[in-house]
């Protein structure tokens, strides 16, 4: 592998159920501000070169959108107007401290069970509730729809292009992971319309083509918009280097193409 320039050091800054931040769903703008410089503070103490900021944990922002309504997490009611910009503000303060800001989307879910209050009116699922499906006690958009990949391309290309990020990151939820106490997620209809059209793929070859072609394109499209921009991901899993069946190895299960990400260099 070429050397590269300089080692990656990232530190995970989660949203979702207030994890990391913010600690609370009621929090002043003050001390919103507060946990942020914290947190960058102690990324700077442990000698850390870049932080994973959550700003789309749902379907939701943190940061201003005229797409997608505030997050639940940090205003405790979904859509209410921002009295501050979260993710301008902890790219200020990262940058005041030579650490670069990847902001950190989950592209298809839309729900969490951590969410207490009413969903906003412009919320994807009340705005396309053709694109939702319900699997395992959440709501995640359908992969294989052209709709849903479209919408979220969007997403991430809008804040691609207002804000001075350094990447763009996408985690492991992609497809739900399978419960085996559960039927197979619900795509019937959309894969049923792949094969009338021709399509020759079993059906998780079909998911893992329609997750591929996803990151292939947003990837190619972050490098157009700002070709300076990053693009990570981190799936779950592994891929085989053979036929052995290597126990850990999960990425063949999880639906994520991640050998074909890596070769094709895709970010």
């Amino acid at each position: 592998m070429p050397k590269v320039a300089r080692e990656f050091r990232g530190m995970w800054i989660a949203t979702v159920a207030n994890i990391d931040f913010p600690s609370a769903p009621n929090l002043t703008v003050e001390q919103q501000k507060a946990e942020i410089v914290n947190l960058l503070n102690l990324a700077g103490e442990l000698k850390m070169n870049a932080v994973v900021f959550q700003v789309r944990p749902m379907g939701d922002a943190l940061y201003q959108s005229e797409i997608e309504p505030s997050s639940w997490f940090l205003t405790n009611q979904m859509g209410k107007k921002l009295e501050f910009d979260p993710l301008k503000f902890a790219i200020d303060e990262s940058h005041a401290r030579g650490i670069l800001l990847h902001a950190w989307f989950n592209p298809y879910r839309v729900s969490h069970a951590s969410m207490k209050g009413d969903v906003a009116e412009n919320h994807i699922t009340k705005l396309r509730p053709d694109l939702v499906r319900t699997y395992n006690k959440g709501q995640i958009l359908d992969p294989a729809e052209k709709d849903t990949q479209d919408y979220v391309a969007k997403v991430v290309l809008d804040v691609v292009k207002r804000y001075d990020l350094d990447g763009v990151h996408f985690d492991d939820y992609f497809y739900p992971y399978k419960d085996a106490n559960q039927a197979d997620f619900p795509d019937d209809e959309t894969y049923k319309k792949y094969k009338s059209s021709g399509g020759k793929l079993g059906r998780d070859d079909w998911r893992r083509k329609n997750v591929d072609d996803f990151i292939q394109n947003i990837s190619l499209e972050i490098k157009k918009l700002k070709p300076t921009v990053m693009f990570g991901i981190s799936p779950f899993g592994i891929w085989k280097p053979n036929d052995i069946d290597i126990k850990g190895t999960s990425a063949y299960d999880t639906l994520t193409p991640i050998r074909a990400m890596v070769t094709r260099r895709l970010g």
